[in-house]
């Protein structure tokens, strides 16, 4: 009988002990309540608590990862999209934390989803898709504010994935095309600008220096035989050929001058033709 008494206070003083017994891991700290009052936060390591008066109420310190679900919000200029985030936070004061508010998690996943929706709907599509820097930076103030009195740091916020309508989608892509195509006639006229430049130098050069002319055409003459052309049309040099032809057709004109007939009075009512010898 005693035996009996004996084991059965021995079972109760181990679960005493291991109710009054407890352990806090480095990643945590322990807000201790008696009789429903807080009265310590417990550090990382052993504890002792008097069992049925004292609880203690463990509270994880770590960075806790948390996905806002996707938002559907209208922005500014009122297109519709669809925009996900994902928060980062931990708790920075156990107590505030337990006592402040039920659930911290919870909270701040619907804050977050709000304050998402809040934001993203005071700018523009262009500045949603530019300027997501600034968004997550203005999000995360505003949760910082807003969680401040819960023990809680919000770290990061950071703008997940931003789903756009397919008809939002054709017309970026129209868009983006148009601006490419502009931006290569640009540079084709900027080229063509910069060929006639040195073009025009590379004929001042010749003009001043008629063996280049030949020269340049003896190179594409060898450029034109490496194709191995049966046949080969080239052109005369077309400054030389106007020159050339001026100067024919003022020889010509002097010598129509010199050789002009002179006028002579009619002979029996006949014109006289001059003799020239």
């Amino acid at each position: 009988m005693w035996s009996l008494w004996i084991a059965l206070i021995i079972l109760v003083l181990f679960a005493l002990a291991f109710l009054a017994f407890k352990v806090v891991k480095q990643y945590e700290q322990g807000v201790l309540f008696r009789l429903g009052k807080v009265i310590a936060v417990r550090q990382a390591g052993f504890t002792v608590i008097i069992p049925f008066i004292d609880v203690l109420n463990r509270v994880s310190l770590r960075i806790v990862t948390m996905p806002i679900q996707s938002q559907g919000i209208i922005t500014r200029d009122n297109v519709s999209v669809d925009v996900s985030a994902v928060a980062y936070y931990r708790i920075v004061d156990a107590e505030k934390s337990v006592v402040a508010i039920e659930n911290v998690g919870a909270a701040i996943n619907q804050i977050a989803q709000t304050t998402l929706r809040k934001v993203v709907g005071q700018h523009t599509l262009d500045e949603t898709l530019s300027e997501t820097d600034r968004i997550n930076v203005n999000i995360r103030e505003i949760l910082d504010v807003a969680t401040a009195e819960w023990g809680v740091v919000v770290t990061l916020v950071e703008l997940k994935d931003i789903q756009l309508p397919e008809s939002m989608k054709r017309a970026m892509a129209r868009q983006a095309e148009a601006e490419r195509e502009k931006r290569a006639k640009i540079i084709a006229a900027e080229g063509e600008a910069l060929a006639a430049d040195a073009l025009g130098a590379a004929a001042d050069i010749m003009m001043a220096h008629p063996l280049a002319l030949q020269l340049r055409n003896l190179q594409t003459l060898v450029e034109l035989g490496v194709d191995k052309n049966s046949t080969v049309v080239f052109p005369a040099p077309l400054m030389s050929t106007i020159g050339e032809l001026g100067t024919f057709l003022a020889r010509e004109n002097a010598a129509a001058a010199v050789t002009a007939p002179a006028t002579t009075p009619p002979v029996n009512g006949h014109p006289m033709t001059p003799i020239t010898r």
